[in-house]
């Protein structure tokens, strides 16, 4: 870690992950994470990276004139919310755009571009009576019985608005539900298939979407209290294209906290599996609801591990696709360049049924770029160079070795001391028109708390002067209640210097990283070991269920005294890396091993 902000950003990460115990310690768990990480950005940034700046600044003459001269008038600078992107693009592939879009030509011809669609298999055999049965069929499969006209899209929206009502109370999924809108697009289904006019593999099929994607005329609080009330007049373009594709929006499903952890201002989502513990995050609610049966499928997204993170927790399959694969427009930005969209479902094929609709440039998203995706069900798997890792799950390696790889050993993924810290930069860029409002109702002084001298232990120091009348410093936490995460204020305080050096690191590492994969379609490690590395890198991954056992998730509280949970046996997940734009591959290979095995059948006893 050569920078403060890797500092910072590794110190959030591990607070993050910690399941968080507050009867135990009687803090609140914001109060918890804010004194912890702002007092780490308080003493580490300080005012000497800030006055530095200045007193540079003023003994060149750099951004102003020189002294003695007239001043122009001050233009306020333009006011940005969360969604405006920077100049500044990151693209993967450590060519560019235009060298991947030759080699694709060179290599497939033009046609490679032309979409794929995604075609089911038929229905055959009996179609089960009993709801739950339907509940719990891949999307795929009930895609099947809807095209074949075996099932209504109206019946299987009331099964799982019916199952919706009786597991929310338990495992607290949903944001707002979409019930009344849900049947009325699952008749409009209906009514269009039943005429001839069927729209492909998503039409009529239920599915629910992360809270931080905006729905027009829907509240999209991004698991805020602050904005519970916020109600967009637009559709995020995510939401147009499986509108356009016939599926039937269910319900806004939770995110943790500004895209952080299980908690949102409802309180924890809950895993079906364990309900004494969270379903991780931040598509948390994503996770939690597709596991427990209460939609077809789910859209998530992942910054830095919130789809791997809850889709392993909640035992589920998903697609954590290449960077720039699925338009981000509409959501809720953390960091434009490491945001990604992605299928959370019960098996692979759904994932790559869903992916199918999804992917592809949006002129509305810069970073977008169109590619090659066709998913193979019937893939044979010594045509693959695939790696494995000696820390790789021994079941899913021996698995799919009898179905017919050969498997090629790794070692260690590539690193770069430095080449990180884009994602405090970044959120706090995205919500500093939150964290300025914010500091303005509560009476505070953000430049003058930055700017400080700290003297003392509290995440102010003993800066008295720059805290708002009445409260102590070291002694109450003026944010608590303000429901802001602390990245967003101690990345403030970064150096543009510093950040682009980052950046300019972070390259050193994609190039590194397309060097180990040059001999590789894709590899298998264990389950959380490239989440960080790959989050900078844009590389993709598929999540699958590999056994059934009693997990290892550890937990316990803050206090050291409280015991770990007593857990109960769910499907455990191994992950599938693939190299850039493999995704077709990585969800072709998990296809392979679930057509072999069950783990993704099971079901949470609720």
């Amino acid at each position: 870690m050569d920078t403060p902000l890797d500092f910072l950003e590794q110190a959030e990460a591990e607070l993050a992950a910690v399941e968080y115990d507050e009867s135990a310690t009687g803090v609140d768990r914001r109060q918890f994470m804010f004194f912890s990480l702002v007092a780490a950005a308080a003493s580490t940034f300080g005012a000497q990276a800030a006055g530095a700046q200045g007193a540079l600044s003023r003994a060149s003459g750099v951004g102003g004139l020189a002294s003695g001269a007239a001043q122009p008038p001050q233009v306020p600078p333009v006011p940005l919310g969360n969604g405006e992107a920077p100049a500044m693009q990151f693209m993967p592939y450590p060519g560019g755009t235009g060298a991947l879009m030759e080699k694709v030509v060179r290599e497939r011809g033009p046609a490679a571009f032309t979409r794929t669609p995604h075609v089911v298999e038929k229905w055959s055999g009996a179609v089960p009576t009993d709801a739950d049965d339907l509940a719990f069929l891949p999307a795929h499969r009930i895609s099947a019985l809807i095209k074949a006209r075996k099932l209504t899209s109206r019946r299987i929206t009331d099964i799982y608005l019916a199952r919706i009502e009786k597991l929310n109370p338990t495992l607290n999924f949903v944001v707002t539900s979409m019930a009344s809108q849900a049947r009325a697009e699952a008749d409009a289904a209906d009514a269009e298939i039943a005429a001839g006019r069927y729209r492909g593999p998503l039409h009529g099929v239920p599915y629910g979407i992360k809270d931080l994607f905006a729905v027009k005329g829907v509240p999209t609080t991004w698991g805020s209290a602050d904005f519970k009330d916020q109600i967009p007049d637009y559709d995020s373009e995510i939401v147009v294209r499986l509108r356009e594709a016939g599926a039937v929006l269910l319900a806004k499903l939770s995110t943790g906290l500004f895209a952080q952890n299980d908690w949102w201002f409802g309180g924890r989502t809950n895993n079906p599996w364990n309900t004494n513990i969270g379903s991780s995050g931040s598509s948390t609610g994503p996770g939690s609801a597709t596991a427990a049966g209460c939609v077809a499928f789910s859209i998530g997204t992942e910054t830095q591990g919130s789809i791997v993170s809850p889709a392993i927790r909640n035992g589920i399959s998903a697609l954590r696709p290449t960077f720039g694969r699925v338009s981000r427009h509409g959501g809720m930005v953390l960091a434009w360049s490491m945001d990604r969209v992605g299928p959370m479902c019960r098996t692979a094929e759904d994932c790559a049924m869903v992916f199918s609709v999804l992917h592809g440039v949006d002129e509305k998203d810069a970073s977008t770029v169109t590619m090659p995706f066709q998913f193979d069900r019937h893939l044979k798997l010594a045509s693959l160079r695939i790696g494995v890792d000696p820390a790789a799950p021994k079941e899913l390696v021996d698995t799919l070795r009898t179905l017919g790889m050969n498997p090629k050993a790794i070692g260690a993924r590539p690193t770069v001391a430095g080449g990180q810290g884009a994602l405090g930069v970044e959120s706090a860029a995205a919500f500093d028109f939150f964290v300025q409002r914010k500091a303005k109702e509560i009476g505070l002084d953000l430049n003058a708390i930055l700017n400080a001298p700290r003297t003392g232990n509290g995440p102010f120091g003993n800066n008295v002067a720059a805290l708002p009348k009445g409260i102590e410093a070291g002694a109450t936490n003026p944010m608590a209640a303000a429901d802001w995460n602390p990245r967003f204020v101690g990345a403030r305080a970064s150096r543009g210097f510093e950040f682009m050096q980052g950046q300019r690191r972070r390259m050193l590492l994609v190039a590194k990283w397309g060097e180990f994969m040059k001999d590789l379609d894709l590899f298998i490690a264990g389950p959380n070991a490239d989440v960080g590395a790959n989050a900078q890198t844009g590389h993709p991954c598929a999540v699958l269920p590999y056994k059934f056992d009693v997990p290892q998730f550890g937990g316990g509280g803050a206090n050291a005294a409280t015991p770990a949970p007593v857990y109960k046996a769910q499907p455990i997940c191994g992950v599938i890396t693939g190299n850039l734009y493999h995704d077709d591959l990585i969800l072709s290979v998990a296809h392979q091993f679930q057509k072999a095995t069950d783990h993704h059948t099971k079901r949470p006893a609720l």
